[in-house]
Order: structure tokens, then sequence, then C-alpha cells
């Protein structure tokens, strides 16, 4: 592949770049968790996710390589990201990704690695990530039933995303299940995933529906955390968990049952105030919110020479616009150009 820059093991030990001086934005937010996405490619075709009409696929060469995304992160954690998070796109499908996780575990300041997926690979995969330190999967899954999930993903695949989580849990890797909550689809099945999570040991998270490009949300398809509660405390008494600075659900214990809940409130009751996430697409671009548009390639500039101290410059800039906030629904007004897909999740 002309042009990509092979990765030394001595570029991942570089210290040029100090550790002493961590991401922090104009607003005082210190960023210390970096979502890296593996893949543009995803073997499923969620309506949230992907436009109807398909996205143009990357050409293999326009993706980050593994070299490269190794160096990426390791410049991250000498800027204090402490944890990372594979997406995609489907990460799953990448070649090479067990080894990935290991290389990742190692590099120095990175404490955390998680991966979020479909499942339907994660059966076979589940035992040989956790024996290369990953620390938590989370699984998409947004119906129970049968016809509903072929609906919602295209995919007839709900056996195989089950015996995936069923994989994760027996693996041992602590395992959480996200579930988009769309109105007029799956609203119903709300208590049989509450009674999902319980059977099976994992964490359900309802997520409220967002806005991306090519897909069909509205305000009024949001079902919002206050409705998704009510209709969940009809059946059971939710008690608040503790909440991390940073946490982006809002948990609860439900009493009566071995499990807890979360939401995941970005329309109705957004976090904002308190974001620590960092994103990079798989074409080796910077996010420095899921909503808003695109910045640096750190791909382009680590190709054509760019050493550490030029990549974090263009990182701390990038940065220095991130916004204070997104606009709430009924202002909402789409700025990036990217569907979910081609984000990472």
């Amino acid at each position: 592949m002309t042009g990509i820059m092979v990765l030394k093991s001595h570029d991942i030990d570089n210290p040029r770049v100090t550790p002493s001086e961590p991401l922090v934005d104009k607003f005082g937010r210190r960023h210390d968790y970096l979502r890296v996405s593996l893949t543009d490619r995803c073997n499923f075709r969620c309506l949230y996710c992907m436009p109807e009409a398909g996205v143009e696929w990357k050409e293999r060469s326009e993706i980050l390589t593994l070299e490269e995304i190794e160096r990426v992160v390791a410049l991250f954690g000498r800027l204090g990201v402490r944890k990372v998070r594979l997406t995609g796109g489907e990460p799953t499908i990448r070649k090479g990704l067990v080894d990935l996780v290991s290389r990742l575990g190692k590099i120095p300041g990175i404490e955390e690695i998680h991966l979020t997926t479909n499942g339907f690979l994660l059966a076979d995969l589940a035992g040989p990530l956790r024996d290369a330190g990953l620390c938590g999967v989370n699984v998409s899954l947004d119906s129970l039933q049968r016809d509903r999930f072929e609906e919602i993903t295209q995919r007839d695949a709900l056996d195989r995303v089950l015996a995936g989580i069923d994989g994760a849990v027996a693996s041992g890797i602590a395992t959480k299940l996200n579930v988009v909550v769309i109105p007029g689809m799956n609203e119903d099945e709300l208590a049989d995933f509450v009674r999902f999570g319980a059977r099976h040991g994992v964490q359900v998270r309802f997520i409220e529906f967002m806005p991306f490009f090519g897909n069909p949300w509205r305000p009024d398809r949001v079902m919002g955390l206050r409705e998704i509660r009510a209709r969940i405390e009809e059946q059971w008494r939710l008690r608040p968990l503790a909440r991390g600075p940073h946490a982006v659900a809002q948990e609860f214990a439900v009493e009566g049952l071995p499990t807890s809940i979360g939401f995941v409130a970005s329309m109705t009751d957004s976090f904002c105030e308190s974001c620590n996430r960092l994103r990079i697409t798989a074409d080796g671009r910077f996010k420095t919110c899921l909503f808003l548009p695109t910045q640096s390639s750190l791909r382009d500039r680590m190709r054509a020479g760019a050493d550490d101290d030029a990549l974090a410059r263009a990182v701390r800039a990038d940065l220095r616009t991130k916004w204070r906030a997104h606009p709430p629904m009924d202002r909402w007004d789409r700025l990036d150009p990217l569907s979910m897909v081609e984000i990472g999740g």
C-alpha cells in the first residue's frame, strides 16, 4: 500500500509527547476516553446506523493499518487517555482484532480496552479476546423477537447474536446490552429486556434514538428517558446507583431481580457537561464530538511523516473547537455528513 508508514517498535516507546499535559478543552473538560473505529464495514444494516441506500465503503488503503492504530492509541495514552473502546462498523470483522487488543493493552497508560459489537461473531471470539485482555463488551441488540430483529438489522441472525452474548458471559468478560428504543418498533419489549438481563447476568442499557445522516430520526421518534423509565417502573422499583463523574448511563438496580439497567439519554437529558470522549474514524479522522464533523486527518499526517509532537499539536488545536453542548431536539441542526456506521459507535 503506497504511502503507508509502517510503525516500528521504537515509535511506540517514543516519549516526545509529555504525559503531564492532559487533553483539556476550553470548558475545562479532561478527555481520557478514546473510541477507535476499526472499519466502516458491517455485516448488518441497522436502520438507525446505516442509510437505506447503503454507504460507499472505504478502500483498504484508506483505512488505518493496525500499526497506525497502535501508534495513535500510544499517542493518546501519553496525552492522558486511559480507556479505549474499539468500534466500527463491525470491529469483529477486522482481521487481527485479537492481536490488536493484546498490543493495545500493553501500551503504557492504557488501563482498559473495551469493544462494541453486534455480537454475530462473538461466540467464537469471546474467549480469545478475554485472554488478550479485553475488559468489557457492549452488544447491540434491539429486539428479542426474530422477525423484528430482522426488520431492524436486515439480517436473520438473532440466534447467532444470542449465542455471542452467552459466549461473552461464559468467558467472564463484563457484558452489557445496548438497546436503541424506537417507538412503534420495540418499545413494548422493555420489560422483556429487563428479564433477559436478569437471566443472563448482563446490564441492559436503553438508548434514545439519535440523529445521523441517512437514518429516519425525527424528534417524535424519540422515546425519552422519563417515558422509558416510567414503563419499566410499572413492574419494578428502581434504585439509583452511584454515578461516576463521566458516566454516560444513569444506572439503577432493579429491586427483586439480580440485574441493573441503564438509560443513555443523549437527546432529552444530555451529559455534555461531563463529556470525556474523543473519537477516531476508521480512516483516521479525529472527532471531538459524536455530532460534530471530523477535523484533522491523523492518517494523512502520519503518512506524510509527522512526528508525535506534530500529531499532538493537531489534536489539541481541534479539541479547542469542541462545543459546550449539542442543541436540544427542537433546535437540532445536523452538522456531520457521516452516517453512524462511518463514524463508529
